[in-house]
């Protein structure tokens, strides 16, 4: 069933359209378009029936049809006779061809061929090129000390071990059952065999979907999402479903322009989605949401669960350490014992452990198990040793980096606000990025030109589904303050670009669909 939307929720996100500015349809018709590339409306909606939404908005049908007609002259709406709308995004060729992109479909380039990244953006998942700021990662270095001491002590723990053939799908006992203590004083009651052993956050998930969803199947995904999460699903031949974030209550979204200054789970369109869709899996991030920030609070979270019956709820706890105001919250897993959690110690210590966990009930875990032997026999023995000994003193090197952490996020809110004040920006609550939002549709032109600029980053449509989010950009807070400066200097050279060649926003339109942190 593909997805649709009433014309009671399409006025709710609506909020106060008609301003008087323009004419009604085009007032209609612009909030609607911003609606889609904001990614607040899924790609591939069916939107309501004329007469349905001039009756919930009270305006005439004329209106209605007229902005509809609008959208599909831009390319925002599908044509079909006898049937919805359906929402879709244009795409322009170097050749001046549209293109309509909805679920499953790509830019096409010259020669009709999907189009190619332009030179230096096929660096992110790689190392950047010299020279070049990499705000493309969201990612510390190591927890220098920290890591080399659980070296040196794995180092000695190693003899025991190599009698043995090395390999173990589940991973080692040590780590499973350090894992496990730290779920149970956080709440959610945890054994040893409630947890796998991966090699990563990723790697869990390849693992997860393979075990749980068919090719075709659906998947829910919160929009945005963490782009390698959705290259997961994408691979493995599911159909993502995304959810939109909504504004937080209380907060100011202004209909003319879409703007918003902090986002919220719509848990009214998570619960109607989980109903309607019927997804095999819902993959959430509800910890210092990837890009967005943001943190649950403990009744959504209960909610979740709750609205996930019949769907495997899978939670991705990777940034959950990363709690830079001391928010407290409850696991996830604590609320139900269906829940599937994956963890790493990627963001809070090191990308080049590689070390991350499943959490689940023990059948589950066993199913889990066999999938893993079709991808890998089990995960490197000196880094599991290694990761025992950092789980079980989780805590140790943490004050001092969220003390950095606090430091750099407030260094690189008040630059963006100094030198980018037409950049709206939210103020994360913990993770390691800032989610900012543009003044105009220009989130790939900017990767494709930063390069000449002195940086590199991720545009904001790596992060949504069918070229959404081209007014977003993530920023990551990784860097240190002095470097901080230097790529918001640059990223204000690249913006004045844009503002004198005007046209580059028109011709600069291919992100690459590469690996990011």
């Amino acid at each position: 069933m593909s997805a649709s939307l009433n014309a009671s929720a399409l006025a709710r996100l609506l909020g106060e359209w008609n301003l008087g500015a323009a004419p009604a349809y085009r007032e209609l018709a612009d909030v609607v378009r911003l609606l889609v590339l904001d990614g607040r409306v899924a790609l591939d909606t069916a939107l309501p029936s004329e007469r349905a939404l001039s009756e919930v908005l009270g305006v005439s049908r004329t209106t209605v049809t007229a902005a509809y007609g609008h959208l599909r002259e831009q390319g925002f709406l599908s044509s079909g006779q006898g049937s919805r709308g359906r929402t879709r995004i244009p795409r322009v060729t170097p050749l001046g061809t549209t293109v309509l992109t909805g679920l499953g479909l790509t830019a096409m380039g010259a020669s009709g061929a999907p189009a190619v990244a332009a030179p230096g953006l096929a660096a992110p998942g790689l190392a950047a090129p010299e020279g070049l700021i990499d705000l493309a990662y969201a990612s510390l270095p190591a927890s220098g000390e920290v890591v080399h001491r659980a070296f040196a002590a794995a180092l000695t723990e190693l003899p025991a071990l190599l009698p043995g053939f090395g390999y173990d799908a589940m991973g080692l006992l040590p780590l499973r059952e350090a894992v496990a203590a730290r779920y149970t004083a956080a709440g959610a009651p945890t054994t040893a065999e409630q947890i796998l052993v991966t090699s990563g956050a990723q790697h869990a998930l390849n693992i997860i979907i393979r075990a749980l969803a068919g090719r075709q199947d659906r998947v829910l995904v919160e929009h945005p999402s963490y782009p390698n999460a959705l290259d997961a699903i994408r691979a493995a031949g599911c159909r993502a479903i995304p959810v939109a974030f909504t504004a937080a209550h209380g907060t100011h979204a202004d209909a003319a322009d879409g703007s918003q200054h902090a986002l919220a789970w719509d848990m009214h369109a998570l619960r109607t989605t989980m109903m309607q869709q019927r997804p095999k899996v819902a993959y959430v991030v509800p910890d210092f949401h990837n890009p967005t920030g943001q943190l649950m609070p403990d009744l959504q979270r209960r909610q979740l669960v709750r609205a996930a019956a019949g769907t495997v709820l899978v939670v991705d706890e990777t940034l959950r350490e990363l709690n830079l105001d001391g928010a407290e919250t409850t696991p996830v897993a604590a609320f139900s014992p269906a829940v599937v959690t994956i963890g790493s110690l990627s963001k809070s210590h090191w990308g080049g452990l590689r070390t991350g966990w499943i959490r689940a009930s023990e059948a589950m875990i066993q199913r889990f198990a066999a999938a893993r032997t079709t991808l890998d026999l089990g995960g490197p023995v000196m880094e599991q040793l290694a990761a025992a000994h950092l789980v079980r003193a989780l805590d140790e090197p943490l004050p001092a980096r969220l003390t950095a952490l606090r430091d750099n996020r407030a260094a690189l809110l008040e630059l963006l606000a100094g030198h980018l004040p037409a950049w709206e920006t939210g103020r994360p609550a913990g993770g390691l990025s800032v989610w900012c939002r543009l003044p105009a549709p220009v989130s790939t032109a900017l990767t494709v030109i930063a390069p000449d600029f002195g940086i590199r980053l991720a545009a904001g449509p790596r992060f949504g589904i069918g070229g959404a989010f081209e007014r977003c950009l993530r920023v990551p807070f990784t860097l240190p303050p002095e470097q901080l400066e230097a790529a918001v200097i640059a990223l204000r050279s690249a913006q004045d670009r844009l503002d004198a060649a005007p046209q580059l926003r028109r011709t600069l339109r291919n992100a690459p669909a590469v690996a990011i942190a």
